[in-house]
């Protein structure tokens, strides 16, 4: 399977790669990672890297790896998502420090999204977020999202549905 490349004004969404994986590592290991499921250590960095690769082979679809498309910097990792116990298809985003307040986030999730509804065809979108975690609340609200219902998470605990205008809404 080929993963496509998307590009934005100023953004390379690529396939997630072994290069990553030292800054996906440094990212999980602090703090800054408790809101996807974090911090972990090395060893299940690399399993998570694995895991949102394989997701393309088994969905069809998944995560990109985020890169500055001047300087190559890598910024995290966004994408659609849909594993076992997922209440619904997810636009979901994953950025280091060094990607914020920059809108890279709301730049790339746009992208994403697009892809959804125009290459595969999505009618609808969510994205699942941990109430606490305010900068993935207000991306939300900045992508038109509402708040949907709550999601009772076997791993995470409760987290709040965000849902993306459809793409009608947004022809509109």
């Amino acid at each position: 399977m080929t993963i496509p490349t998307l590009t934005t004004e100023r953004l390379i969404m690529r396939a997630l790669c072994e290069a990553d994986f030292e800054a996906e590592a440094k990212f999980f290991a602090t703090d800054r990672s408790k809101f996807v499921g974090g911090p972990l250590p090395k060893s299940q960095v690399w399993r998570t890297i694995a895991m949102l690769i394989g997701h393309w082979h088994i969905r069809g679809y998944g995560f990109w790896g985020v890169e500055d498309k001047e300087t190559g910097e890598y910024y995290g990792h966004v994408g659609l998502w849909f594993p076992g116990g997922w209440p619904e298809p997810e636009i979901g985003w994953t950025l280091m420090e060094n990607a914020e307040g920059k809108g890279i986030a709301h730049e790339a999730a746009l992208a994403a999204r697009q892809y959804a509804y125009q290459t595969l065809g999505w009618t609808t979108a969510i994205s699942l977020v941990d109430p606490e975690n305010i900068r993935s609340v207000k991306l939300a609200e900045k992508m038109g999202c509402k708040f949907d219902y709550e999601f009772e998470h076997e791993t995470f605990g409760a987290m709040n549905v965000w849902r993306h205008p459809s793409p009608e809404a947004l022809a509109k």
